[in-house]
């Protein structure tokens, strides 16, 4: 089918040009999801659904038009969409141009048969799984959750010789879980898988989802003040998303939108702390052998040794840094319907010394999750957010569940002072342990 969908592409290339493009870019991909939705015990849905299409970028005078379709008999009046729409914004002096070809590297583990042989009969059995392990979870019952099995083709060509095309695919589940105390009281447990790999079972995933709720019954109040936080993996990964990823995006530096920029090779975390944006980690959620517009995934160091190494750009805003830029391969598309912007590929975040921060916690709170991470600012890094799934920890160990606390802060100080553990995650496309650092904490 990926050859058929080719065929169009190159078809719609050449139209985009007759139409008056100067450059111009398809962008293509064909899928196939399976879903599974969970309410409570019970399958609320299961279905399987297929989508194909195509994205046009046409570019005149540096000004760039976009049109997309499903339907492939409507190629003519997307290319002349696409160069209108460019013609109506005007030229732009900043514009470079569309990649030119590179041998791009071939990442392992993006591609699983298993995953693309599966139907809506296989993901019920691991349905099933997920329900059967947290019915093994006295006092905690399902609430909600689902899993999904996508596979897929993606095609990318352009008007310099670009010519690319890759499989991939991916897996999800999630569970939502409520535990009830003797009086009452109700606390609710969430986890989650997500794979570019084929899972056989699930119980595991419905346990832990519902073992968390289990122990999150009888919380009681948290102390207001300065204390010892232990971000678990989930909650760690929320705050870097919204607060500190937009930071090292290359339009928001030359736009003033980030406090980092100006800073390249100034300290900004622990001297142990290092991130690096990873575009072709076996196995990643966000690896690719190519970014959204063409340019060869690569492994970029934004921080080492606590200090600033790089920032993350697309070909537009590499091309209109002073200094000869070149993209990172950070071009980040949501599809054939949409255009091309930055955003991180695999965003790993790691210690040279990790410790055992749990082990080595006289007295703190471990916050599983967070709620709230997307108000964060990511001009200045500052937060606060509501935690979730919260536990006391005494000498190491979790000894209560803490009912509600609220965690207040800045993720450059954050970065500045944390200790980063021994237990790495991948939530999303990010990678990232539990951390531990002193904030300011709010109970309940």
């Amino acid at each position: 089918m990926i050859e058929d969908l080719f065929e169009s592409a190159r078809r719609l290339l050449a139209l985009a040009e007759r139409a008056g493009a100067e450059e111009a870019e398809v962008f293509g991909s064909v899928a196939k999801a399976v879903d599974v939705d969970l309410r409570r015990d019970q399958v609320e849905m299961a279905s399987e659904s297929r989508d194909r299409g195509l994205g046009l970028r046409a570019v005149v005078e540096g000004a760039v038009g976009f049109s997309a379709t499903s339907d492939l008999s409507k190629l003519a009046g997307v290319a002349e969409s696409a160069v209108r729409a460019a013609r109506a914004r005007g030229p732009d002096d900043k514009w470079r141009s569309l990649p030119y070809p590179e041998r791009p590297g071939r990442p392992e583990g993006v591609y699983d048969p298993a995953i693309a042989e599966m139907g809506p009969d296989e993901c019920l059995d691991l349905a099933a799984t997920l329900l059967f392990g947290v019915g093994s979870v006295s006092g905690a019952d399902p609430v909600s959750g689902g899993l999904s099995a996508v596979s897929g083709s993606e095609l990318l060509i352009n008007s310099n010789g670009v010519e690319l095309d890759e499989r991939w695919t991916v897996f999800t589940a999630y569970l939502e879980t409520l535990a009830k105390g003797e009086d009452g009281a109700v606390a609710t447990g969430y986890d989650f898988v997500n794979s570019r790999a084929a899972h056989s079972d699930l119980a595991d995933l419905g346990w832990s989802a519902g073992d968390l709720a289990r122990r999150s019954v009888g919380g009681i109040r948290g102390e207001s003040g300065k204390a010892q936080v232990l971000l678990g993996p989930i909650a760690f990964a929320e705050i870097l998303e919204s607060a500190f990823a937009p930071s090292i995006f290359g339009d928001n530096i030359q736009k003033g939108r980030s406090t980092l920029a100006g800073r390249i090779g100034e300290t900004v975390a622990e001297e142990m702390i290092r991130i690096v944006d990873d575009g072709l980690l076996g196995g990643g959620m966000a690896t690719s052998s190519f970014d959204g517009e063409g340019v060869a995934s690569q492994r970029t160091t934004v921080v080492e040794g606590g200090v600033l190494r790089a920032f993350l750009y697309d070909s537009y805003t590499a091309g209109k840094e002073e200094a000869e830029m070149k993209s990172t391969g950070n071009a980040d598309r949501p599809g054939y319907n949409g255009i091309p912007r930055i955003g991180t590929s695999n965003l790993i975040a790691s210690s040279t010394a990790p410790r055992d921060v749990l082990a080595e916690t006289k007295r703190g709170y471990l916050v599983t999750g967070v709620i709230g991470a997307h108000t964060a600012n990511s001009v200045s890094g500052d937060f606060s957010v509501e935690a979730r799934n919260v536990f006391l920890v005494e000498d190491g160990a979790l000894v209560r569940p803490i009912r509600s606390l609220m965690l207040a802060g800045n993720v450059f100080d954050l970065l500045g002072s944390m200790e980063a553990g021994t237990d790495p995650r991948m939530v999303g496309s990010m990678v990232v342990p539990t951390v531990k650092a002193e904030m300011k904490v709010v109970g309940s």
